[in-house]
C-alpha cells in the first residue's frame, strides 16, 4: 500500500482551506484517509500553515510520501529541512 501525504479541500467555493492529511494513494483527494496531521489557510495573510511535527516525522521515516505541495508546506513550517 503506497501511502501519501497530500492536501485535502475544504471550505467554501472561492474561499479553500486544506487540511494535512496521510491517505492511500488510490483513495480520492476528499475522500478516506489515514490521520490527519495539521492544517493550511493560504487567504490568510501570511499563509497560515499549522502541523503536528512529531506525528509528520513519524509518518516519513515509516516511508509515507509527501506530495510537492506539502514538500513545500512542510519546509517552510520547519518539520523538513
Amino acid at each position: 500500500m503506497a501511502v501519501k501525504i497530500r492536501l485535502r479541500r475544504m471550505g467554501a467555493k472561492k474561499k479553500p482551506f486544506y487540511r494535512i492529511i496521510v491517505a492511500d494513494s488510490r483513495s480520492p483527494r476528499d475522500g478516506r484517509f489515514i490521520e490527519e496531521l495539521g492544517t493550511y489557510d493560504p487567504l490568510q495573510e501570511p499563509s497560515v500553515i499549522k502541523v503536528n511535527a512529531e506525528k509528520a516525522q513519524k509518518w516519513i521515516s515509516n516511508g509515507a510520501q509527501p506530495t510537492e505541495t506539502v514538500k513545500k508546506l512542510l519546509k517552510t513550517a520547519g518539520v523538513l529541512e
